[in-house]
């Protein structure tokens, strides 16, 4: 009787070898990289309120770039020399997240800066200052650049996600048009 040698081989090396061998149009495809953070040069940002309730300021950004980039799933809208954030409405299940800004395209957000402006423990800002990342700068509107009058109210102030219309950031924040 003759006795054979055999080598044997683990399955996942073998797959490799195979994969390795293959003809590149038998290959397996390339995991598509995920776009990149949007430079902040090739943002415009945009800031108004509301003129039937300057509690509520509209906010966009568009991205400028030649291709599609991302932006944090919130915008960062801090109120000047005030401590804090804009809280986001509704608060994210997990960590942050991205938002997708293609060519062109606009993000538009929702912020409620007080919610009731006689309210007595109101604060006042002289500007806000709305990013689309967090590592960003991003724009300082004043108060009288966005409609507010000569100071913003400002409260437990909360922010809409990004949204792809202002119509959709206007119903997540319960804003009437």
């Amino acid at each position: 009787m003759r006795i054979r040698s055999t080598i044997a081989v683990p399955a996942g090396c073998a797959a490799a070898a195979l994969l390795l061998t293959a003809p590149q149009s038998q290959a397996a495809p390339a995991a598509r990289a995920a776009p990149p953070r949007c430079a902040e040069k090739a943002l415009t940002i945009r800031a108004k309120a509301v003129p039937a309730d300057p509690r509520v300021v509209r906010v966009g950004v568009t991205n400028r770039g030649a291709r599609a980039c991302v932006v944090d799933r919130v915008p960062t809208v801090t109120f000047g020399g005030l401590d804090g954030a804009a809280l986001p409405v509704p608060l994210p299940r997990s960590g942050g997240g991205t938002y997708l800004l293609r060519p062109g395209v606009t993000a538009h957000a929702a912020v409620r800066t007080i919610g009731d402006p006689a309210d007595p423990e109101a604060r006042r800002a002289d500007s806000v200052t709305v990013a689309a990342s967090s590592s960003q700068w991003g724009a300082t509107f004043t108060a009288a650049r966005l409609g507010t009058g000569s100071r913003v109210r400002v409260w437990e102030p909360v922010t809409t996600w990004w949204q792809p219309t202002a119509a959709a950031a206007d119903r997540a924040l319960k804003v009437s048009r």
